[in-house]
């Protein structure tokens, strides 16, 4: 596999394109150009050098359990790329601002996206200590989860509670000296298990005895896999145990547990974190942290995947140019792969613009001074996080196929890396809500904000943007505009009165509407490299102006198409009978 290639500059054209005035944000003038160069410059050279050299080695070598001790031992090099990436303090980094956090784990997930997964998740986990912890439990678990000492995990799905999480069963009872017991399996536990760190602190989803159905009667609890006591001292293990792992599509590196809390006992010991019954909303704050991460599995992995196909394609010398005499011509010269190798590029430089984007609006939330402002911002927050976790791990999914054919038969054997990539960026379409959930959520919960006026402020920016271009850019960015405009009235009218017809356009309107967010982020960069010696930026713009996003307007007609058609088929029909 070629060297992986820190995109320095692209990362930093993104962030003066999104956030240009992040640093003067309160308290975070610490986020200057500057400094932010030199960090992304040597978190860079780490995963280079470091890190992404354990890719490929995860892939085939995948891990070691030993089901008697109840322990998983990773792949060769995981341990040391790990230890590097403590000492060199880049867990504190992750946090502030969220934006910065999010362009150095960019290049962590592009180095080796199983490894990423472990610090990523316990991201989650600081931010839901930090939001719902108690003084004690942060004292004594946020320390050592910033600096990455310690690893965090969400325990959420169980064999009959998947994205029905109000389906759970796991129990929670209540003991003597105020701490709790666990009971149950959980599976699909990323990391749940491993020779990493020291310690995992799982947060876990619990019904406590007599609590309401659904999702209105979960808890969450932090289950450590070793105990901590009050000074934050590790003692014995909990009654927390690994049974098996997935076999998988991809990922072989990263560890997906079934684990077992209390089977040797009374239960795991388990501590309340916010209130009984309250599970939902402490999760939350960690799952909507992990689906902006999830979603930046889109532009990181096409970014791997673009360096590969480029390179690729402008070396395999095969067949004659049209329009040139020449037969020794790289392929990158013929206009389909030109085609493939562009839609690689603009996607991926249009998914890191909103993913910045998405993050900066969060950093925006909890900064600054005016709350009127902080509370706008927390709306965009909101309308971008489906977008950005459907569509760009959708359009990574895209990429990462496009690159495997930018290969021909070569990226279908394993040996260029491209078919790796492919494997692994298949579950962020289903992972962290699947994109469906996404869909659904942004049209029963997000368009609806402040009665559609947060979507409408949107689209009247996007369409002053637009004006700013000469018609043969902005004609197809004004018309998916229009397109969005009549879907959401049409889904906020439905959603209402014909629901069911609204969650039938629900995943084609995501896409519309993130199309035409898309397209505005690529019209702001084509403005700010308009008239500049930057060709590149220019090229790839107007490409995604000119032929990516026509497609949006074609979605219309199936957001509005309504569920009749796809009921008028049965079950039995379905099954081929």
């Amino acid at each position: 596999m070629l060297e992986y290639r820190a995109p320095l500059a692209d990362l930093r054209f993104s962030l003066d394109l999104v956030a240009p005035g992040l640093h003067l944000l309160p308290g975070m003038e610490h986020a200057d150009p500057a400094t932010v160069d030199e960090l992304l410059a040597e978190f860079g050279r780490l995963c280079t050098a470091v890190i992404a050299p354990t890719n490929p080695i995860g892939d085939r070598e995948g891990l070691t359990l030993d089901v008697a001790t109840s322990t998983i031992r990773t792949a060769t090099g995981f341990k040391e790329a790990y230890r590097a990436y403590v000492d060199g303090g880049w867990g504190a980094v992750a946090a502030s601002p969220h934006t910065v956090g999010l362009a150095i784990s960019e290049m962590l997930e592009s180095s080796n996206i199983a490894f990423a997964l472990c610090p990523m998740l316990t991201q989650g986990s600081i931010d839901a200590l930090t939001h719902w912890g108690s003084e004690s439990q942060r004292e004594r678990f946020l320390g050592r989860l910033v600096s990455g000492e310690w690893s965090g995990t969400m325990n959420l799905t169980e064999p009959d509670a998947g994205s029905d999480v109000g389906a759970l069963r796991t129990r929670a009872t209540q003991a003597t000296d105020g701490t709790w017991r666990i009971t149950g399996q959980k599976i699909y536990i990323t990391w749940g298990e491993h020779d990493l760190t020291e310690n995992i602190v799982h947060l876990v989803l619990a019904r406590v005895d007599g609590a309401p159905t659904g999702t209105k009667g979960i808890s969450c609890f932090i289950v450590p896999k070793f105990l901590v006591d009050a000074e934050g001292a590790v003692g014995p293990r909990n009654d927390v145990h690994v049974v098996s792992t997935e076999h998988k599509m991809g990922l072989h590196g990263s560890p997906t547990c079934v684990l077992a809390f209390g089977d040797s006992g009374e239960g795991a010991v388990a501590e309340l974190i916010g209130e009984v019954n309250d599970g939902m909303r402490v999760m939350f704050t960690m799952m909507n942290n992990a689906r902006l991460a999830v979603g930046q599995h889109g532009p990181a992995l096409a970014e791997r995947a673009y360096q590969l196909a480029s390179a690729h394609a402008l070396s395999r010398v095969q067949g004659r140019v049209v329009g040139s005499n020449d037969s020794g011509a790289p392929i990158a010269r013929h206009p389909d792969v030109r085609r493939m190798l562009f839609t690689m590029r603009a996607y991926t430089e249009a998914m890191r613009h909103l993913i910045f984007l998405n993050a900066l609006a969060i950093d925006e939330s909890r900064t600054l001074a005016d709350e009127t402002a902080r509370v706008r911002a927390q709306d965009r927050a909101d309308l971008y996080t489906p977008l950005s976790k459907a569509w760009c791990s959708d359009l990574g999914n895209e990429v990462a196929s496009l690159g495997v054919q930018v290969f021909g038969g070569m990226g279908f054997c394993e040996d260029t890396g491209a078919a790796q990539l492919y494997r692994d960026v298949r579950i962020a379409a289903i992972y962290e809500g699947t994109n469906g959930i996404q869909a659904l959520d942004l049209i029963g919960r997000k368009i609806g904000m402040r009665n559609g006026e947060v979507v409408r402020e949107l689209l009247s920016e996007i369409r002053t943007c637009a004006d700013q271009l000469d018609p043969n850019l902005s004609t197809a960015l004004l018309a998916a505009v229009d397109a969005s405009e009549r879907t959401t009235a049409w889904l906020l009218q439905n959603a209402r009165t014909q629901p069911r017809d609204a969650m039938a356009g629900a995943t084609p309107f995501l896409r519309l509407l993130a199309t035409t967010v898309g397209g505005w982020l690529m019209a702001r960069q084509y403005l700010a490299v308009e008239g500049s010696a930057d060709v590149a930026r220019r090229a790839t713009a107007e490409f995604f102006l000119t032929q990516l996003v026509p497609q949006a307007t074609a979605l219309e007609a199936q957001v509005t198409a309504g569920a009749a058609v796809l009921d008028s088929v049965t079950d039995a029909l379905l099954a081929g009978r």
